[in-house]
């Protein structure tokens, strides 16, 4: 399901992510007139070479255009980037030899989706699936949060979040949960097949329904009086467990 509507992005990090990523979704920029960075001076040339309208704006009309002053001298109006649904995962996941996906149930932040979906990108994850039923979607402060990678890292909305968990294990992925009273310890588990890492929202955790469809539980294990992590730090953790895994056998 494609996603059409228009929102900002501020900041060098996001604007050359996002032409890296596909610029032909970047429909103007504005960069602060007067003196700039020698990097805001090269994506202010690389978007006028790739014939995207631009223009020079004082200071104050660029806070104004941003709503923040935390642009660094560039803000830009794109398209956000397509999001896929069930039937493209499946298509995303056939011809792959060892799929690491990541699920999250839930996520409602879009600074720990985005932080979520950077980690994903940055250990080489196929894709994150998020429900679309009490989730946060991609947005502007999504993009932002990941550093621009959601504009390259596929992110996969479903309707029914345990339905798509079944396809996935007739697809011969197996499905791994992080619940804070499991027996099994996530360092024991083996990370190196095909696995989607499941991890619920900042509250609650997983849902039961998620949580009954998963095929193993695993516990982060944790010092005496500490009872969770936030859901990015544990994305990290268990997502770069499994790059271990995979590079060292």
């Amino acid at each position: 399901m494609s996603q059409n509507n228009e929102d900002i992005l501020l900041g060098p990090n996001a604007v050359q992510a996002q032409l890296d990523a596909d610029p032909s979704r970047v429909l103007e920029a504005w960069v602060e007139d007067g003196k700039r960075s020698a990097r805001v001076e090269a994506l202010w040339q690389r978007l006028r070479g790739l014939g995207i309208a631009t223009q020079r704006v004082p200071r104050a009309a660029l806070d104004k255009r941003a709503n923040s002053d935390r642009h660094q001298g560039i803000v830009v109006r794109f398209r956000l980037p397509q999001t896929l649904d069930e039937h493209d995962l499946l298509r995303l996941i056939d011809g792959s030899k060892s799929p690491l996906l990541l699920v999250l149930d839930g996520v409602q932040d879009p600074h720990n989706l985005g932080a979520c979906i950077r980690t994903a990108a940055a250990a080489g994850a196929l894709a994150v699936i998020v429900p679309k039923d009490r989730a946060v979607g991609l947005t502007a402060a999504v993009l932002r949060a990941s550093a621009g990678l959601a504009a390259r890292l596929p992110l996969v909305r479903v309707t029914n979040l345990a339905r798509t968990l079944e396809a996935l294990k007739k697809a011969g992925i197996w499905i791994g949960g992080a619940v804070g009273d499991a027996s099994s310890d996530f360092y024991c588990a083996d990370l190196k097949g095909p696995i989607a890492i499941v991890l619920g929202n900042e509250g609650e955790g997983l849902r039961e329904l998620t949580r009954k469809t998963c095929d193993f539980l695993w516990a982060i294990p944790m010092a005496p009086g500490v009872e969770s992590l936030n859901v990015s730090v544990a994305t990290a953790v268990m997502l770069f467990e499994a790059v271990r895994q995979r590079r060292c056998g």
